[in-house]
């Protein structure tokens, strides 16, 4: 498994009745396939996890295992309450044919150091997918410690990689002095992104990725490119858009400019609900100013992650 480059977290595309949209699925598959990323990652907070059913994942996975055709890794999202549910994700994932898993600490219910250890221990020795920690705890309330990481990557070592998203950006660096290549950093906040890249983080599990694609690729080959200036020139337009990925309603604002943009709908699944009224024209502003600002990208945006980059 390779974890460098940009991972989008795929919104699920609905018709507006709320059943599985594949087809407008495709379509933003295609966009992101196109644009050059690196993996695709399912089931997430922005593939509204919490309102599908285990078998709608399963198809989805599978559905998506089979249109991608191995251009890219596909990684399926764990978000269970019980060590039990999340043993059995896994290892379906691994019967499906999943790449790897992105995994959530226990949801619901905020487990403390030595049983934080024992449930990603006993997820990870359950299969041999190699597997993203998401250390998250502004959103899900349990901090994955460094001590954690010491004990987690002693005993299991199919536990690669971790979608960093503190929101404390010198973790990147206590993490890549203390592990090196041993744990993959992937930073997981869009408005820290480029901040995370540059002090050494090897990814992005990209949120606007979903409506803009190709801008979120040209920074991050940009900024391994040490092509900092035009990294920032980017980020600096698109850093109004990213910000819409650290609100609460992040899924209707992500899947609104994915419709703008002309690769999604903005349809979700309730309780969440479209936007309506001053806060749908403040939203559409942003993300229509941001479509019709959009910068020149380099030539070399859908270039391979660990391809040399060169200037055009």
């Amino acid at each position: 498994m390779n974890w460098n480059g940009v991972f989008p977290a795929l919104t699920t595309k609905f018709h507006q009745d709320g059943s599985l949209d594949f087809d407008t699925f495709f379509l933003n598959v295609d966009a992101q396939l196109a644009a050059g990323v690196d993996g695709i990652i399912l089931g997430g907070t922005l593939g509204e996890s919490s309102v599908l059913s285990t078998a709608e994942k399963q198809d989805l996975t599978r559905r998506t295992i089979e249109y991608v055709a191995g251009r890219v890794p596909v990684v399926l999202n764990i978000a269970e309450g019980s060590t039990r549910e999340a043993v059995q994700r896994a290892q379906e994932a691994q019967e499906i044919g999943a790449a790897g898993l992105m995994l959530l600490p226990a949801m619901r219910y905020p487990t403390d150091h030595r049983e934080t250890v024992a449930y990603f221990t006993a997820v990870a020795q359950s299969t041999p997918l190699p597997i993203m920690i998401y250390n998250n705890p502004v959103d899900y309330k349990t901090l994955v410690t460094l001590e954690m990481f010491d004990e987690l990557l002693d005993t299991c070592p199919n536990i690669e990689a971790v979608k960093e998203s503190t929101r404390d950006i010198s973790n990147v660096t206590r993490m890549v002095t203390r592990y090196g290549d041993r744990l993959h950093i992937l930073g997981g906040v869009d408005t820290l992104a480029l901040e995370a890249l540059l002090m050494g983080a090897h990814g992005w599990v990209a949120g606007l990725v979903c409506a803009f694609p190709a801008e979120t690729v040209a920074i991050f080959r940009l900024a391994k490119a040490g092509r900092i200036e035009e990294a920032r020139a980017i980020y600096r337009w698109f850093l109004p858009l990213l910000e819409l990925d650290i609100h609460p309603k992040l899924v209707q604002y992500i899947k609104l400019a994915e419709q703008l943009a002309g690769i999604g709908t903005e349809y979700v699944r309730a309780p969440r609900l479209t936007l309506v009224g001053e806060e749908r024209e403040r939203i559409t502003a942003i993300i229509e100013h941001g479509i019709a600002t959009r910068p020149t990208l380099p030539t070399f945006a859908t270039e391979p992650a660990t391809a040399a980059v060169h200037a055009e």
